[in-house]
């Protein structure tokens, strides 16, 4: 039984990482006719049904009582303002963050995103080691290194394009590239930040998300007003929504919630496997599918390089025991 929850967890975060990104990519590159949706609404109604979704898992965990979880909701966030308001600057990164994906996206082939995006186990570990005095191994320290040098190399610049077309390209990449590594930095501190209010109290995890996503929907609303006022008021909050858009939005609430409930299901070595499966993946379904994206030598060492990292990374070698004397 174990080892089908395992399986079926690796199938559920392949899919999830996998799809989310190609999904994202290809609904920020489709030519259709009117407005394209504005990222910053899809941003909003995805906290809307991360709360939903968590409201209804609590709901689950209070044997389906609508007393219980009107007093389980009334007790953990309204009678906890302190509490709640933790929630305010991690909900307000990662914001930030599910933005900046979307500008990513709209920028980079999905195979490039999906690999540099790796870089986030980087600053996930160094601020794990400043604000939670986390000791790394031999093994960590170096598999940070080789992490670096892989998403090197796939950053490298490929001499195949036009002229006119590769100057384009450049400064399209660019943005592509800071929006990326701008939102490693974010998945970080607020992963970090948030694993430390965690172990500090004990409320739930579907709790401490929807308090997430009540802040989350307050940041992202400012966002619209400020960036897309103008466009909101002239074509509406909805404007360019589709059925792509609306999967899109549906895995992006979901997403977190999925891996936080399969987690536990899944050690290292499989997250580093769901990872790698996702990185070969998207570089397919971009080359074949999407066409957006030709792998270069250079490409295929750095994602190679990267995914020898997830995996030394997660790699927790066993000390030898004391052989016992007869």
């Amino acid at each position: 039984m174990s080892a089908n929850l395992k399986y079926l967890s690796l199938g559920i975060l392949v899919f999830q990482t996998t799809s989310l990104v190609l999904t994202m990519r290809y609904s920020r590159t489709l030519k259709e006719e009117g407005p394209r949706y504005l990222s910053s609404t899809a941003v909003v109604i995805a906290e809307l049904l991360k709360i939903m979704a968590c409201i209804l898992l609590v709901y689950k965990d209070s044997k389906c009582s609508l007393r219980a979880l009107n007093r389980i909701l009334h007790d953990e966030i309204l009678n906890k303002p302190m509490e709640t308001l933790k929630l305010a600057i991690p909900s307000g990164i990662y914001t930030l963050q599910n933005n900046l994906l979307y500008v990513a996206l709209s920028n980079l082939d999905a195979a490039t995103y999906q690999v540099t995006y790796q870089l986030k186990i980087l600053t996930t570990a160094l601020f794990s080691v400043s604000m939670l005095g986390k000791k790394l191994g031999v093994y960590q320290w170096l598999s940070l290194v080789i992490l670096m040098t892989g998403v090197a190399f796939v950053q490298w610049p490929s001499d195949t394009q036009e002229p006119d077309s590769k100057e384009l390209s450049a400064g399209s990449q660019f943005v592509g590239l800071m929006a990326v590594l701008t939102a490693c930095f974010s998945s970080g501190f607020a992963g970090v930040y948030f694993e430390k209010i965690l172990k500090e109290t004990k409320q739930s995890v579907w709790i401490r998300n929807i308090q997430l996503g009540f802040f989350g929907s307050i940041f992202g609303l400012m966002g619209v007003y400020i960036y897309d006022g103008e466009l909101v008021s002239k074509n509406g909050f909805f404007q360019g929504y589709n059925r792509l858009t609306w999967i899109v939005v549906v895995l992006q609430a979901l997403g977190g919630l999925v891996i936080a409930a399969v987690i536990k299901y899944a050690d290292n070595i499989l997250k580093g496997f769901a990872t790698s499966l996702s990185i070969i993946l998207s570089t397919l379904i971009s080359y074949f599918w999407l066409q957006d994206f030709v792998p270069t030598s250079v490409f295929f060492l750095g994602a190679i390089l990267v995914i020898a990292a997830t995996f030394l990374y997660g790699y927790d070698p066993k000390p030898a025991g004391n052989p016992t004397k007869a």
